[in-house]
């Protein structure tokens, strides 16, 4: 159990949040929300120690483990892989080390025999013997090879050593499991994984995810963070949107009626407040006009920006006619032999094999050429292609948003291009700020802006949601779904993955599994054929 009273937390001058008062129970998922720098990474600091709260406190009994999600992925680079897992229970480890010490020394007394008994059996009661099997099954369910076990940490890619942290953290069924961002650089398939890991776990989790379908799996209420405060709701993440949506409505037409009635009550004071005969009613309304106020909505910290494309000429029947395409990436054969055909109207959700993936989208796209095959666009269409790496758009550039969009728009005015971006809630004097000093989440705003004013009918997008906050994922879902048009998707999102495709193809070994339907559909019809 986690007891949070009377917190509140000052940065730099700023308030985040003040009077928290929280109770975390074990058997619980809690997902921490709230818009891009709210304070939910400093909140997870706060439970853990690693802050101290400028008034109140955070109790958690002396007896609970706790374990933490490491952001730090070079922190480990001298361990093996087992190591760095079992770092997860820190004890254990410690007591690993100190008996593996001892029987390696030259001279073993007595005395170091009676202290590796006692070793021995802390190490027992710990489940010490199963320490490697779990850490096996832990990498395995996230999609790993146990055979990375035994190599060191600082030999991995980027995405392997994500999943090695994660793994870590949850080693040796702690009590309480804080996760920033556990989903960051995790298929689908291994998502799905730690979903079914935290669904029925005994301890107390809390995460913090911006991955709409992992908040709704996996948590029974919501800590949501805004206007400065903490506020925890009972449910998931779809049961907390909805009726904070609901919420929101019913304020807005309160407000209407109040409105409505305030200029009844003005216009009749108006007519009437000169008539002797009606001066008492006037004066009765004047009084309950006094009594009414427009109760103003919260000045939430939430900020959704404006998603649209629009096509700037409807595309033909014939749209991408993909065949034998073969690729060899570092070695390996990424593509072998890939052919499919685009028809008007599909929306495609790609899964499956990152690199091959991104090297299909780099080939259609032109950035690299096949080993083998061919792909052909038909003549009517017009692409806008969102790169997973898009670095090369803004390193070197010291041009302001405003100059670096001016090239991409027809209308080149300041009045125009201002009004656009402000819809991408870039405002007032931001709009001068240099593109090669933008944050991740604004980078890719950019990126979606140069993809909005493009006006095409084809649209390439390989992982847009990277650096986006729920808010932004929210907006660009509906933009893709809203969209008349043609898409070729490759997401991490599960949401968006199975709401804006009609279609699925997964590429895993070289090859392609191509149904039409939805995501969900997609994996009914694997899990049947397996």
């Amino acid at each position: 159990m986690i007891t949070v009273t009377d917190l509140s937390f000052q940065f730099g001058g700023q308030l985040l949040f003040k009077n928290v008062d929280l109770q975390l129970n074990p058997g619980n998922c809690y997902g921490i929300i709230g818009a891009n720098g709210a304070g939910k990474s400093t909140f997870l600091k706060l439970l853990c120690g690693e802050l101290e709260p400028t008034t109140g406190s955070v109790s958690i009994p002396s007896t609970v483990r706790m374990s933490v999600l490491k952001q730090d992925h070079f922190a480990f680079d001298a361990f093996l892989v087992l190591d760095t897992i079992i770092m997860g229970n820190q004890k254990l480890y410690d007591v690993m080390k100190e008996k593996d010490a001892l029987y390696a020394k030259e001279t073993f007394t007595d005395e170091d025999g009676l202290h590796a008994s006692e070793l021995e059996g802390i190490f027992a009661e710990m489940n010490g013997w199963e320490a490697e099997s779990d850490a096996s099954k832990l990498i395995q369910g996230l999609g790993l090879s146990e055979d990375l076990l035994y190599v060191t940490m600082d030999q991995l890619k980027e995405s392997e050593k994500v999943k090695v942290l994660l793994a870590q953290a949850l080693f040796g069924n702690p009590d309480i499991i804080l996760l920033d961002e556990p989903t960051n650089g995790l298929d689908l398939k291994a998502t799905a994984w730690l979903e079914d890991f935290l669904a029925d776990y005994f301890g107390t989790v809390l995460v913090v995810s911006h991955d709409r379908h992992f908040l709704n799996d996996v948590c029974t209420g919501i800590v949501d963070i805004d206007y400065s405060e903490i506020k925890m709701y009972v449910g998931n993440y779809e049961f907390w949107y909805e009726s904070s949506q609901l919420i929101q409505r019913m304020i807005k037409q309160q407000n209407r009626k109040n409105e409505e009635k305030i200029r009844e009550l003005q216009a009749f004071i108006s007519r009437f407040s000169a008539n002797k005969s009606k001066s008492r009613q006037a004066t009765a309304r004047r009084k309950l006009l006094d009594q009414l106020t427009i109760e103003e909505l919260p000045a939430s910290s939430r900020r959704y920006p404006f998603i649209s494309f629009d096509m700037d000429r409807e595309p033909g029947k014939d749209i991408l006619f993909v065949e034998n395409l073969s690729k060899t990436v570092n070695g390996v054969k990424v593509l072998d032999d890939v052919s499919f055909t685009v028809n008007k109207g599909d929306k495609i959700a790609f899964c499956g094999d990152e690199i091959a993936i991104t090297t299909l989208f780099r080939i259609l796209s032109e950035e690299i050429e096949p080993d083998a095959g061919s792909f052909k666009w038909g003549i009517s269409t017009s692409r806008s292609y969102f790169p997973h790496d898009h670095t090369s758009f803004f390193e070197g550039h010291s041009e302001s948003i405003l100059d670096w969009m001016r090239p991409y728009s027809k209308d080149q005015t300041e009045t125009y291009l201002r009004g656009f971006l402000g819809r991408m809630l870039f405002s007032n004097e931001s709009v001068f700020k240099p593109v090669n000093v933008l944050s991740g989440g604004e980078k890719v705003r950019c990126m979606f802006s140069r993809m909005m004013l493009f006006g095409s009918n084809v649209l390439l997008l390989d992982q847009p949601t990277d650096h986006l906050d729920l808010e932004s994922i929210t907006a660009v879902n509906k933009g893709l779904s809203a969209f008349k048009g043609n898409v070729l998707l490759y997401t991490h999102d599960y949401e968006m993955t199975n709401t804006v495709a009609n279609r699925i193809i997964e590429i895993t070994g070289g090859k392609i599994l191509d149904r039409t339907g939805n995501y969900e559909e997609f994996l009914a019809f694997k899990n049947e054929r397996n």
